[in-house]
């Protein structure tokens, strides 16, 4: 087990994560068919009183995001989360072979799927699923987000927006990291940056944010390591994989009342 240090009254058991498995990951949860018209993943103490939606990347669900999403499920003694995983893309993610886009139909086919799932569209989807899950989970009184890569951007939009349902927010690995989205965001958030996000925009970006707020950049990793790019069987990866997966949990655990 890794343990973090203990902060604002929780003990090291807050963060303990369990040994990260590298290869033929076995999920903790199951996919509920039909929550608000999406598969969802649901992982987590059904006496939760918190829920993270997690907005994945553009590969949709991996090993890598399940068990981070188990991670954060099972390793905070102290406070209970129940976490979603809604199916965006509805069984149609984008290959993962197409990154990177170092081929000129790689960056068209990239081009067409962005076009065909824009953040801000899917931003406004958002809030309906929450409900969704509300009213299936009752128990679930507060609601946080998490989003990868593509689903940063999700985040960013959502927690920003006039209709945003979550009391907390947190971006891994974040795509099209924009300052101005930061200045409007009005809850607790971090943002854990590879060393491949333009250091100026997310820089720029922590500065606007006028909330309690955590800011990191993992300077020796590649856009994806906490998602579906992140390639567990090098020990570095996976030693920033559990660092950054028990940053969030300090996170939420000091900022989400």
């Amino acid at each position: 087990m890794s343990t973090m240090p203990a902060s604002h009254g929780h003990s090291e058991a807050c963060c303990n994560v369990p040994p990260v498995v590298s290869t033929g990951y076995k999920a903790k949860g199951s996919y509920e068919e039909d929550i608000g018209g999406l598969k969802t993943y649901v992982t987590g103490p059904e006496d939760a009183a918190k829920g993270i939606v997690v907005i994945y990347d553009i590969f949709g669900f991996f090993d890598q995001t399940i068990q981070g999403a188990d991670i954060l499920s099972s390793s905070d003694e102290h406070q209970k989360y129940k976490v979603f995983i809604p199916d965006w893309f509805k069984g149609e993610p984008c290959p993962i072979e197409w990154y990177p886009p170092n081929t000129e139909e790689k960056q068209k086919n990239l081009g067409a799927f962005f076009g065909k799932f824009p953040p801000p569209s899917v931003a406004k989807q958002v809030p309906d699923i929450v409900k969704s899950l509300g009213e299936k989970y009752p128990s679930i009184k507060s609601w946080g987000i998490l989003g990868f890569c593509w689903g940063g951007k999700v985040v960013s939009l959502v927690t920003s927006g006039d209709s945003n349902p979550f009391s907390i927010g947190a971006a891994a690995h974040p795509a099209m990291v924009e300052p101005k989205d930061a200045s409007g965001i009005k809850v607790p958030f971090a943002m854990l940056a590879s060393g491949e996000e333009p250091v100026d925009k997310v820089l720029q970006f922590e500065e606007e944010l006028k909330v309690a707020k955590h800011v990191e950049i993992f300077k020796d990793q590649i856009h994806g390591w906490m998602a579906a790019r992140a390639d567990l069987s090098k020990d570095r990866v996976k030693e920033e994989y559990v660092r950054g997966y028990k940053t969030l949990l300090e996170f939420f655990g000091k900022n989400w009342s």
